[in-house]
C-alpha cells in the first residue's frame, strides 16, 4: 500500500472505507454548502462530494481531512505520530557505525533523493486547455462560504512560485478571493513566504495554482516548512514516490501533473486589490485589507475536473487536522532545536498559533522560560501568543490534566511570564497588527532555588492496593468501568453538546 496518487486515488479509497458521500440533490455554493459542511464537520461526519453544484458542471470535494482517520489514512500510516516518526528517522541519522548501520544510512539517503519532484512531458491535468476569455473562473463552483464574505474564495490552492534572485520553488497555501472572471485577489499575509517572492520582485512574478492534487501535496502545501525546502520533496518524501511535475502552459513553472485543475498567470508589482472581509479560522471576519492581484492566463484541468473546497471558521472545522498533522509531524524536527521538549499541543480551539502547550524535561531553575523564548523564536511557532510549560509526566494532549497542573502549580507573580513580539497577521487582539503581548506560564513543579517553599508530593495510590481493586473489580457488583476510575469528570465537548441541542 501508498499514499494515493492522484484525487482520484484519494475519492476512491475514501468511499471503500465507507468516509465519503456522495450528493446527487442540487446544492448553492453562496453559504448552503458551508452549512452542510460545517454540521457535518462538527459531528465527525464524512468526505461530501457534491455532484451537482448550481452554476457549474464540476463537482466539488469538501470534507477530506475532516477526521484524524482521514488524516492517518491520506498518508497510508495507522496513525499521524507514525508519520512523524518516518521523518524523525531521517533527522536523526549519525554518522553510521558498522555495515549494517552503514546499509540503512544508504537506504535513509536514497529515500531523501527519490524524494525530489521529476518531471513528464505530459500530464492529466493539461487534458483540457483553456487561454485568453476561454480560461474562465465561472467554470468552477467557487464557494462564498460566510454571509459576509466580501465573495466567493478559492480556499483549497497549492499556489507556487519562485524566488526571483535564486529560483527555489515555494509551495504555499493562501485564500484567493475572486475579482472577476480572470482575476482574485492573492491573500499573501506579512510573514509567508509567498510573500517574499512577490517583494523579490521588479516587474512580475509568475505564479501557478494546483488545485486537487493528492491529499499529501496538498497537505504539504499547508505545512510551514522553511524557505529553502521545497514541499514538493517533503510531499514526495512522505508519499515514498516523487510527485510528478509537468511544463505549464503559459508560464514557465512546472506543476503537478496529476492534479485536477491548474490556474496559471502572473501578480504584477505593487498591483494591489481589496481583498476581504473574510470569515477565517480565528471564528472572526478578517477585514478588507489591500493585497496583490492575481491575472489568470490559462486554466488547465482533467476532463471532468473535481474541484476541492475547505472551509474555515469558528472550530472546529476540517482545517483542524491539517494543523495536527503538521502538529504531529514536526515535532522531531522541534526536538532537534530544543531537544528537552517531550512534546506539545497546539489546541483546536486556540486556533493553533493562540495557544501552545509543552512538556519539558526540566533540568535548571528557569528552564521552562528558557523553552518559552525559544519557541518564540522558532518558525511560524514565534507567531505563538501564549505558552503553557509542564513537566515530562504530563499528558500536553489531556486538557483537564494541564488545567489542574496549572491551578496547582502556578503562582501567577512568579510563573507568569508577560513579554511581546510578533503575531499572526489575522490576529484581531492586537493594538497594532502583527504586534504584541505574549505570555508564557510556567506550570512545572517548582524547587527552592527557584524561590519556592518545599514542593509537596502528589497523592498517588499504591501500585499494590490499585492491583488488588483491578482484580476484585467484578466482586464489588458496582457498575461502572473500573478503567475510568481516575476521578475525573468527563462531558461532552461544548461544541457537540450545543449540536446536540440544536
Amino acid at each position: 500500500m501508498a499514499p494515493p496518487r492522484d484525487l482520484r486515488e484519494w475519492i476512491a479509497l475514501l468511499e471503500r472505507e465507507g468516509e465519503l458521500v456522495r450528493i446527487a440533490t442540487e446544492v448553492d455554493p453562496e453559504l448552503e454548502i458551508t452549512e452542510i459542511n460545517d454540521r457535518v464537520v462538527k459531528r465527525g461526519g464524512p468526505a461530501l462530494l457534491f455532484e451537482n453544484v448550481k452554476g457549474s458542471d464540476r463537482p466539488l470535494l469538501i470534507n477530506q481531512f475532516g477526521t484524524e482517520r482521514r488524516m492517518a489514512m491520506a498518508f497510508d500510516a495507522p496513525s499521524l505520530d507514525a508519520v512523524a516518526e518516518k521523518l524523525s528517522d531521517v533527522l536523526e541519522m549519525q554518522p553510521p557505525q558498522g555495515l549494517v548501520e552503514k546499509v540503512r544510512g544508504l537506504q535513509k539517503l536514497k529515500s531523501i533523493a527519490d524524494s525530489r519532484p521529476k518531471t513528464v512531458r505530459s500530464a492529466p491535468c493539461q487534458e483540457v486547455v483553456l487561454e485568453g476569455d476561454a480560461a474562465s473562473l465561472d467554470l468552477l463552483p467557487i464557494q462564498k462560504c460566510w454571509p459576509d464574505d466580501a465573495a466567493a474564495f478559492i480556499t483549497l490552492p497549492a499556489v507556487i512560485t519562485h524566488d526571483p534572485r535564486t529560483g527555489v520553488r515555494n509551495v504555499g497555501m493562501y485564500r484567493m478571493q475572486k475579482l472577476g472572471p480572470r482575476a482574485t485577489a492573492m491573500h499573501w499575509q506579512i510573514h509567508k513566504d509567498g510573500r517574499a517572492d512577490y517583494l523579490a520582485t521588479d516587474g512580475k512574478i509568475e505564479v501557478a495554482v494546483a488545485l486537487g492534487t493528492d491529499p499529501v501535496t496538498t497537505y504539504s502545501a499547508s505545512a510551514p516548512l522553511p524557505k529553502h525546502i521545497d514541499e514538493l520533496m517533503l510531499a514526495g518524501f512522505l508519499r515514498g514516490e516523487p510527485v510528478e511535475l509537468v511544463r505549464a502552459k503559459t508560464v514557465a513553472i512546472d506543476v503537478p501533473a496529476n492534479a485536477e485543475i491548474v490556474l496559471e498567470g502572473y501578480i504584477a508589482k505593487d498591483e494591489l486589490a481589496d481583498e476581504g472581509p473574510f470569515g477565517d479560522h480565528t471564528g472572526y471576519y478578517t477585514p478588507a485589507e489591500r493585497f496583490p492581484v492575481f491575472h489568470l492566463t490559462a486554466l488547465t484541468m482533467r476532463r471532468d475536473a473535481i474541484y476541492p473546497s475547505i472551509v474555515v471558521g469558528k472550530p472546529p472545522q476540517e482545517d483542524a487536522w491539517l494543523g495536527k498533522a503538521t502538529e504531529r509531524i514536526f515535532l522531531p524536527a522541534i526536538r532537534m532545536t530544543v531537544p528537552e521538549i517531550v512534546d506539545y499541543d497546539l489546541p483546536v480551539a486556540g486556533a493553533f498559533h493562540n495557544c501552545c502547550i509543552v512538556s519539558i524535561r526540566k533540568a535548571f531553575p528557569g528552564h521552562a522560560q528558557k523553552v518559552m523564548h525559544a519557541i518564540w523564536g522558532l518558525g511560524m511557532l514565534s507567531l505563538t501568543k501564549g505558552i503553557v510549560v509542564v513537566d515530562e509526566w504530563v499528558d500536553v494532549h489531556d486538557y483537564e490534566e494541564v488545567v489542574f497542573r496549572v491551578g496547582a502549580n502556578v503562582d501567577p507573580q512568579r510563573d507568569v511570564l508577560i513579554t511581546e513580539g510578533p503575531l499572526d497577521h489575522l490576529d484581531h487582539a492586537p493594538t497594532r497588527q502583527f504586534y504584541g503581548g505574549k505570555m508564557g506560564i510556567d506550570a512545572t513543579h517548582k524547587g527552592p532555588d527557584e524561590g519556592a517553599r518545599e514542593w509537596p508530593p502528589e497523592i498517588e495510590m499504591t501500585p499494590e492496593v490499585k492491583a488488588l481493586v483491578d482484580r476484585r473489580w467484578a466482586e464489588y457488583g458496582i457498575p461502572v468501568d473500573a478503567a475510568a476510575g481516575n476521578g475525573r469528570i468527563r462531558q461532552s465537548p461544548r461544541p457537540l453538546r450545543r449540536l446536540l441541542r440544536r
